[in-house]
């Protein structure tokens, strides 16, 4: 048992860029906001490559005011959106932040979002670290289509 300790001390000696080395952010964006809408939520998967769950607790974000975790769930036929505490990767596993699924939700948008525009969004964990993302802001249809650009094999 002692090579534990050694191990837990290794790690607390980590630098924290090496911790946070450990969440990988792939195809995050924002969507774009219609004139006048203050709401937009940002997508994207999670990954996390530590050996240990990864809770995001908070996020923030120049782009709004209020920045809230939801997710959507199943109550009977109705999905309602929440807001929820945390988010967890499990580790060495990835969330995927998607509509009708788990999102960052920006409220009250300090202007609309346009195509082509990246926003930044902090992302807060529960064990101190901060990951900055830079997002680009694109635009989704409203209706769930699948892109039909994907190539077929």
């Amino acid at each position: 048992m002692k090579l534990n300790t050694i191990l837990l001390t290794a790690l607390a000696l980590a630098p924290l860029s090496a911790a946070n080395a450990a969440i990988d952010v792939n195809d995050a964006y924002a969507r774009a906001t219609p004139p006048n809408a203050t709401t937009s939520a940002v997508f994207g998967t999670i990954q996390n490559t530590s050996n240990e769950v990864r809770t995001i607790v908070s996020a923030t974000s120049q782009a709004a005011s209020v920045v809230e975790l939801h997710d959507v769930i199943k109550d009977g036929d109705v999905m309602k959106m929440r807001q929820i505490k945390s988010i967890e990767i499990p580790a060495n596993g990835k969330i995927i932040l998607k509509p009708g699924s788990l999102h960052i939700m920006l409220l009250d948008a300090k202007q609309s979002m346009k195509e082509g525009e990246t926003i930044n969004v902090e992302l807060s964990f529960a064990n101190g670290e901060v990951k900055v993302l830079t997002v680009p802001v694109k635009k989704v249809m409203s209706g769930m289509k699948h892109n039909h650009d994907h190539m077929h094999h």
